[in-house]
């Protein structure tokens, strides 16, 4: 016989463990903002600066490369990532001036015996990054109403379509406190993140919900809380390994692949995980957040007190008249009727 766990009863348990990871990443972002590094680590993707690209033609090592652009600039967290495959290397850090740029080059070319041709530098204007926070803002939100449309229609409940966005938003915001507490690059690769664990997690919630769907017409008469429990139970074990799955191939990744793969993975795995948890744990929760009807009691006027009756006396027995002398009871006085009847008819039948 099926286990089935109560997961909508204890909600508001696995509702706090959510609250607790968002208000931590809040306290870390306004950490960082007052000691002046800022909520988010802005890669010049979304900041604007100097983007340079160097064909070093022999092999490097990118900590040799960040030091020297350290050293030039006094930048102290510049972006260097080699290009796979071949002796090439990027360099992203903020803007810098004219002759900043001019001693980069040549320290570097005098390290390595190349010249000025392999260089190819280029600038993203505030202006630029400040397009692709609107583009990535809008992106989120084009996709959270595609899916409550697209959910809406196909389960012809809006209920269910509002409990999954729901879910989904927790998701994005999971990622988005992460990649403050990790300090991950906010760049291209974060829209991609987040577009990314939003599919994979209206999957996951899609699945319980059509299997809530199946369950109402085979469990016409159950309640609403174990309806979804048992929804949930149904499909938990086929949720967990796709979780597991995913998540041991994005591992793997992330311990073979280069640093910009590593960007890419680890919010990736920390989305599967949060959406993993969300699809199990909070979307039925909401679902039944939305559709339970609130059961007050209706105020039902109270009875008037009633008094005590108080018993009325008995009425008092008419007292009986004694007979007084020479009165005739009425029974006496019929009989005596009869015999004087008698003694006529007597009298007349002598004559």
């Amino acid at each position: 016989m099926l286990r089935v766990f109560h997961i909508v009863e204890n909600r508001k348990y696995f509702i706090s463990v959510s609250v607790t990871v968002l208000l931590i990443g809040i306290i870390v972002m306004i950490i960082n903002s007052v000691s002046g590094r800022g909520a988010f680590y802005l890669d010049v993707d979304f900041t604007g600066g100097t983007s340079l690209r160097i064909n070093i033609g022999q092999q490097f090592n990118n900590d040799d490369i960040a030091n020297m652009v350290t050293q030039v600039t006094g930048q102290t967290a510049p972006q260097i990532q080699k290009i796979t495959n071949t002796n090439e290397v990027m360099i992203k850090m903020l803007s810098i001036d004219q002759d900043t740029r001019n001693k980069l080059i040549s320290t570097i070319s005098e390290k390595y015996g190349i010249t000025s041709d392999a260089f190819e530098l280029s600038d993203i204007s505030p202006t630029i990054s400040a397009g692709m926070q609107r583009s990535a803002v809008l992106a989120v939100v084009c996709a959270c109403a595609a899916m409550l449309i697209y959910i809406s229609f196909r389960f012809r409940n809006v209920r269910m379509g509002s409990a999954a966005i729901l879910s989904l938003l927790h998701d994005a915001f999971i990622m988005i406190v992460f990649y403050a507490i990790l300090r991950i690059p906010i760049n291209y690769s974060f829209i991609a993140a987040i577009l990314t664990i939003l599919g994979y997690s209206v999957n996951a919630t899609i699945v319980i919900f059509d299997r809530v769907r199946e369950n109402r017409t085979l469990m016409r008469r159950t309640p609403l809380v174990e309806l979804i429990n048992t929804s949930i139970t149904q499909t938990m074990r086929r949720s967990i390994f796709t979780l597991v799955t995913v998540f041991l191939v994005l591992l793997i990744l992330y311990i073979l692949g280069v640093a910009s793969i590593r960007e890419f993975s680890l919010p990736i795995m920390i989305g599967v995980v949060a959406g993993g948890y969300s699809s199990i744990f909070l979307a039925g929760s909401f679902l039944y957040m939305f559709s339970a009807k609130p059961q007050a009691a209706a105020a039902v006027p109270a009875a008037p007190a009633k008094l005590p009756v108080t018993p009325k006396p008995a009425a008092a027995a008419a007292p009986v008249a004694a007979p007084t002398a020479g009165a005739v009871s009425p029974v006496n006085a019929g009989n005596n009727n009869v015999r004087q009847l008698s003694s006529t008819r007597r009298k007349k039948k002598r004559r």
